[in-house]
């Protein structure tokens, strides 16, 4: 029973949701009820336009009556396409407004979650759920509703006119009522799951296109296409595979609705012929009461296979709500402490940290630290030893389990994100650029820059004199992460970003590593001017940048296993000097 009533609440939830998006537009929707209603009732009065035609014109053999009643006939049928064709506008109108509004909600919930939700949580996969799963909502919304709204009116109506038209034919149409029921509700609970699992195959095609299209460079490099192919039609098999038993469920439920509401109207036929040979009825009763059948028999049958949309359709919103309930552990604190001036005083105080996705590896343990004012520290160490991670909770993108850092003497989980974030100005060993112009990306960090300060930026950078040999200058269009451009010139694009950002404490993350000897030269001529009267904490593998630090903490297993002077350091740490040995430049 309590299993019973969860399932309920979750689809009351998701219920609501939907319509928590409808609310805004009453206005709207309001139209829509209208105009559906009004083509409701004109399709329900054509019935009666037929009987008059074949009883008072046919039957009476009058030229005039039967071309008064076509004229009213020919009038209902204008009526029901202006009727139909608002109807329509409004009710797709409503789909597209809902599903843009829900895009929008979504995308604005997903991009202030913490990045460990993306560890668990494919990127890409998510990417195709905005499309695929809101192209779903958006057919449902803007159409499905309104049809099976329509075809419920038509089906009510439509058992009135005929219980008024002939009481004794309606009672055998509504025989096959549960008849028809029946399968609906044992096909329906199957297309469901099979619709969800669809749902989930169709996002994992998109992820894989995503991806492997994202790095087809190394992908050609490596010759792995005929691999990938192999890869990308078994994800395409899968998904067809469960498509083809969720089409196999509802065509059963379709076949079975038409066999058996289109056989309750063939023994209606007979039964009615037989009244009409007898004398009982009419011939205009007759065909009026077919008409009415039919419309009853194809708004159940319109039901049915609109169940099965909503069906579909009802995966997609689980996925959808499960995005939008998604928490951040990451969030601003209610009553944040101000954070009035950055000198760029950090401590770090017994951290440990472990990552979501591997609970039981430290990857700080106990780590201890100190950063003075406009020092640059330089952090060394093997691969694992945390560098990267620490860098992650300065900027708050994790909370540490144990221990915390303060900022001016603050622990910055007491602060504002976005103002602690302002703080520190990141340059990643990868410079990450966006599909747009130089221009575009330099401001990123700022978006009220003016084109001078973009200008001083771009030349304390070192980039500016490559960029206006650009075809177009500042104003060149990138390809996705900068196609186009040399790493040294995306790195110096990169650093110009962070001079623009104008932070008091600077993140370089292996900022030279992956760049030829010139390259590197320009690099860091530009860093030079970027670090210049700012905090600096520096991952760093190359002895030059290492030299050139105030102090250099050598991090092992999580922990500081030496602090010092370059110098210092060669001569009392032990892993330091293996390092230097085997990884740097001398």
């Amino acid at each position: 029973m309590n299993n019973l009533l969860r399932v309920f609440h979750d689809r009351w939830q998701k219920a609501r949701m939907v319509v928590a998006f409808v609310a805004p537009y009453k206005k709207q929707v309001a139209f829509s009820l209208v105009a559906l209603l009004f083509t409701a009732t004109i399709m329900l009065s054509i019935g009666q336009g037929i009987r008059l035609m074949i009883d008072r014109g046919l039957a009476t053999q009058s030229v005039e009556l039967l071309t008064q009643y076509m004229l009213i006939f020919i009038l209902l049928i204008i009526s029901l396409a202006l009727g139909t064709f608002t109807r329509f506008y409004w009710v797709t109108w409503l789909g597209e407004r809902v599903v843009a509004d829900i895009r929008c909600k979504v995308f604005d919930h997903l991009i202030h979650l913490h990045p460990g939700f993306f560890e668990n949580n494919r990127s890409l996969e998510i990417q195709s759920r905005l499309t695929a799963d809101m192209t779903l909502l958006q057919t449902v919304v803007g159409s499905s509703v309104s049809v099976a709204l329509r075809n419920l009116v038509m089906l009510l109506g439509g058992v009135v006119w005929l219980f008024i038209t002939n009481a004794k034919l309606t009672a055998l149409v509504l025989v096959s009522v549960p008849l028809v029921v029946a399968p609906i509700l044992v096909f329906g609970h199957r297309v469901r799951r099979l619709s969800r699992q669809s749902q989930d195959k169709v996002a994992a095609v998109g992820a894989y296109i995503g991806e492997i299209l994202g790095q087809i460079k190394t992908v050609q490099a490596y010759n792995h296409q005929e691999i990938d192919k192999i890869n990308f039609h078994r994800h395409v098999e899968d998904a067809f595979a469960i498509a083809k038993q969720r089409t196999i469920q509802r065509a059963w439920l379709i076949t079975a609705v038409i066999i058996l509401v289109f056989g309750a109207v063939g023994l209606v036929l007979w039964v009615g012929g037989m009244d009409v040979i007898a004398g009982q009825i009419s011939g205009g009763e007759l065909a009026a009461f077919v008409f009415y059948s039919v419309i009853v028999g194809s708004a159940v049958g319109s039901i049915s296979e609109v169940l099965g949309e909503l069906q579909r359709a009802a995966g997609a919103a689980e996925r959808t709500v499960e995005l939008l309930s998604a928490p951040s552990q990451i969030v601003s604190p209610a009553h944040p402490k101000s954070l009035l001036n950055v000198s760029g005083h950090i401590e770090i105080e017994q951290l440990c940290f472990a990552y979501p996705s591997r609970p039981d590896v430290l990857a700080l343990n106990k780590l201890s630290l100190t950063i003075k004012p406009g020092e640059m520290l330089a952090l060394v160490g093997p691969s694992g030893a945390g560098k990267s991670t620490l860098l992650d909770l300065l900027l708050r993108f994790y909370d540490p389990q144990f221990g915390c850092i303060k900022l001016e003497g603050i622990d910055i989980r007491r602060l504002e994100i976005t103002a602690l974030r302002a703080s520190f100005a990141l340059v990643s060993q990868n410079p990450i650029l966006f599909y747009g112009t130089i221009s575009d990306n330099l401001r990123y960090a700022r978006q009220d820059a003016t084109d001078a300060e973009v200008e001083i930026a771009a030349k304390a950078a070192y980039a500016h004199e490559f960029i206006v040999n650009l075809p177009r200058g500042y104003q060149t269009h990138l390809g996705d992460a900068g196609l186009g451009l040399s790493g040294g010139q995306k790195q110096r694009i990169a650093i110009a970003r962070a001079i623009l950002a104008n932070a008091a404490i600077l993140l370089l993350d292996e900022a030279t590593s992956a760049l030829d000897a010139e390259s590197e030269y320009w690099v860091k001529q530009a860093l030079s001017q970027l670090m210049a009267h700012r905090t600096t904490i520096a991952i760093a593998h190359r002895l030059s940048t290492v030299k050139s630090a105030d102090r250099i903490a050598v991090l092992n297993h999580g922990r500081v296993e030496a602090l010092g002077t370059h110098a210092e350091l060669m001569a009392t740490s032990e892993l330091y000097a293996r390092l230097a040995a085997l990884q740097f430049e001398t």
